[in-house]
């Protein structure tokens, strides 16, 4: 019996079309250049089926064909590579000093990055909101520009934020209970598209594993670098992120317990003796939150003149860097471990002696076989990680319409 095209399919079809058409997708993004029987070889479809969802994915624009290839027996096959030119994916990062905004296209290629300072631990928040809601106003307009649509914006928030998005507590921002993402939502005046919020340190996990030179590690772990310390956990393949969220606080991890006052209200935890904020605490103790990266600078200088006094001070941090990230390392035991924001200028200073430190509170024989490095990805790599999620959801089958 015909059916209309315009009649409405029962919904488990819908679904198992959309999940078809994700799976399609994802196997073009990691497989890049492609054939249809490629596809049908790999996921099990029948061939006609991935016909027909190629034609979709084609007519979307989310893929594009590029030519014959004879290297392979028997007829030439036409292969598949991502397209998805239409279509943007936004990430912004908040931080005590500075806002970050990326924009990928659907292959993850940079459209913008964009880095503006911020006195986020001067602001409320209300005045934040202003800040984030003008930065992406601009990244859209800019994608406008160049006639892509935005499928997604996402923010890094350096603190505790639930599954659901909501900011229970962001020290360095003096948030607490924050609806940023409604928020967010209100101030763009109803985009049209999603409004999201998570870590920091688990979106730039996210980038690391996808974007970074351990592209695809299976168990990483990024530690932040900016007024506080966090990780962002990789295990298995998969950012963990724990029953509410809230996993990765490591900055506070005992480390000495004669060390200096916590803003925890304890003693000695990891962020008090080798955060970059302690770090500054003791070079500059007057320094505001919206100038780190200038007194970062002038740290980086003066180790690079020899300056005794800063050169003891980073091989203490990277000593005491070095017993936090052991436990890290005993408790998880990730092949690398990243560390990034402010870490990354001192990195030639502090990694080979908290390295060094590390192994030797490693249980494992011979030290384990994890690894301690800088992040390639700069200061940027939790706004692109947010940007990443918006390609996670279009990958797990919230395709865009076809544009018009």
């Amino acid at each position: 019996m015909f059916t209309s095209h315009n009649e409405p399919q029962p919904a488990d079809f819908a679904d198992v079309r959309a999940t078809n058409l994700a799976v399609a997708l994802r196997f073009v993004r990691e497989n890049a250049p492609c054939s249809r029987a490629d596809i049908a070889a790999s996921t099990g479809l029948n061939k006609a089926t991935v016909s027909s969802l190629v034609a979709d994915l084609i007519e979307r624009r989310l893929l594009r064909e590029t030519g014959l290839t004879e290297h392979r027996v028997g007829r030439p096959a036409t292969m598949l590579v991502l397209d998805g030119s239409p279509f943007a994916a936004v990430g912004i990062e908040v931080n005590a000093d500075y806002i970050t905004a990326v924009a990928i296209d659907l292959k993850g290629e940079e459209l913008l990055n964009w880095r503006r300072s911020f006195p986020g631990g001067d602001s409320t928040t209300g005045q934040a909101v202003a800040a984030i809601a003008a930065v992406a106003r601009r990244a859209v307009s800019r994608m406008a520009k160049e006639a892509r649509q935005v499928l997604g914006l996402t923010v890094a928030v350096p603190g505790l934020v639930e599954v659901d998005g909501s900011v229970r507590q962001a020290a360095d921002l003096g948030w607490r209970d924050a609806d940023l993402g409604g928020d967010l939502t209100k101030a763009l005046r109803d985009p049209g598209f999603p409004v999201v919020v998570d870590n920091d340190a688990n979106l730039a996990a996210l980038a690391e594993h996808r974007f970074g030179p351990h592209r695809n590690t299976a168990n990483l772990v990024y530690v932040t670098g900016e007024a506080r310390v966090a990780a962002g956990i990789v295990l298995d393949g998969r950012v963990r992120r724990g029953a509410l969220g809230f996993s990765g606080e490591i900055g506070h991890i005992p480390v000495d317990p004669a060390g200096p006052l916590c803003r925890c209200g304890r003693r000695g935890c990891l962020e008090a003796v080798a955060g970059v904020g302690a770090i500054l605490r003791r070079t500059a103790p007057d320094a505001a939150s919206s100038e780190l990266e200038l007194e970062i600078d002038e740290v980086v200088r003066r180790a690079g003149a020899g300056d005794p006094e800063i050169l003891a001070l980073l091989d203490q941090a990277g000593r005491d860097l070095g017993r936090g990230l052991a436990v890290v390392a005993n408790l998880l035991d990730p092949e690398v471990i990243i560390l990034g924001g402010y870490y990354i200028p001192l990195a030639p200073w502090l990694i080979s002696r908290a390295e060094e430190e590390m192994r030797r509170g490693i249980v494992a024989p011979g030290g384990g076989a994890c690894r301690l490095e800088a992040s390639a990805l700069g200061y940027g790599a939790a706004a692109l990680g947010a940007a990443a999620t918006v390609l996670d959801r279009v990958d797990s089958g919230r395709l865009p319409a076809q544009p018009s």
